[in-house]
Formats: C-alpha cells, structure tokens, sequence
C-alpha cells in the first residue's frame, strides 16, 4: 500500500470522535506500510459543492457529458473520482446523523458515484469500474445501534454505505464504530476502549492490509 485517502466528515474535524477512531486505524495501516503517503479531505460544510444543472442533466442521460466534463460540479466530480482511483487506501471517518451519513459525506458520495464513469447500468444491474481496495469506515454514534444490547436507534449508515461503495466496485469494507458517546464520559471511555480493541483485533485477524 502506497497511498490511503482519508476523508473526515464530521463538522468537529481533528476533534470528533470518529477522527480520533480513524487515527487508530491509520495507525495499524502505517505500522504495516512505513513511508505510506496519506492524503487528507476534509469533508465540512461546502467544501464540496451540491450537483448543478449540468451534472444532472447528464446523469440523467438528458445530454452527452462532452463539453461539460471539464467545468462547474462534473470537473469537481472528475477530480474526486481520481483522487480515489489513485489510492490503495480508502478511511472515511464520519459521525452518524439522524440514523444516516452526514450531507458532507451525502456530497461526496454523490460525486463519485457516477454513472458511465465509476459504475455502468447493465441488465443484470450496476458494474463498478473502480478497483477493489481496503477500506475502513470509523463510526461516531451518539446513541447505540446494530442489534447489540443496548441497541436505541435504527442504522441506515452501514449498509447505505456498503452499497455505494459496492455500486463503484468497492467491496473489501470494515466498519468500526463508537457508540453511545452521548451518555456521559464514563460510557464514552468505554466506547472507545471497545472501539480500540475492536480495530486491533481486525488488524490482528488478517495477514495483510
């Protein structure tokens, strides 16, 4: 691994919860790939722009993408879709809001998910075109989720995630998660203790990343 791209959504950047989480998991990634190039991308508050009229227009198949693909939210959508392809590596450390992903990340997603560029309409369904690739996602929860005891709110995050990174062909995905960090500071030291463990744990199962 030569390059890992990691993307911070959350609106509290270097001081939110699932920074602190991704941080873990960059650091089983370096200790393995010494001399790994990390670029970072802040994801906060219109540091990416929402699709306009062109962009959608050619989602829409309303009109050919020639001509439009080097200006406006099609060149941004270019841009973030090389960024990816030219990585090994992808961490996405984000907050769960309102049972869901942040918009900042809802921005990205809509960028490189693009139709006949990272995926392909085909009979049989949607064909990724980008490159398989470790990925890791690190969770901020304020409440708790996923089944586990005590679980207080539904999880739309996890599998809307999994399935539009498996839509670009993106499929090799670990989830990490911190939960119930609204419950006070004594469940929150707990959270992240079972956090830590649960990412050494994955590093410590595998034999390469």
């Amino acid at each position: 691994m030569k390059k890992i791209l990691r993307l911070t959504c959350s609106p509290r950047a270097q001081a939110s919860e699932s920074y602190r989480l991704s941080e873990a998991v960059l650091g089983h990634l370096m200790n393995r790939h010494p001399g790994v190039q990390v670029i970072e991308r802040q994801l906060s508050a219109g540091t990416i722009s929402h699709a306009d009229p062109d962009y959608a227009a050619v989602l829409g198949g309303m009109q050919s993408p020639a001509g439009l693909d080097q200006r406006g939210t099609l060149a941004e959508s270019e841009m973030l879709i090389r960024e990816l392809e030219d990585t090994d590596g992808l961490i996405i450390g984000t907050p769960m809001h309102n049972y869901t992903v942040p918009s900042a990340l809802k921005a990205w997603i809509d960028h490189i998910v693009r139709v006949h560029r990272s995926f392909l309409p085909t009979r049989q369904g949607k064909v990724g075109t980008l490159r398989d690739r470790p990925t890791f996602i690190a969770i901020s929860s304020g409440g708790t989720y996923g089944g586990g005891e005590p679980s207080r709110q539904p999880d739309f995050l996890t599998p809307y995630l999994a399935a539009v990174l498996n839509t670009v062909g993106i499929r090799d995905i670990a989830f990490f998660s911190v939960q119930g960090s609204a419950y006070g500071a004594e469940a929150l030291q707990a959270a992240r203790a079972a956090a830590q463990a649960s990412v050494a744990a994955h590093f410590s199962a595998i034999a390469t990343v």
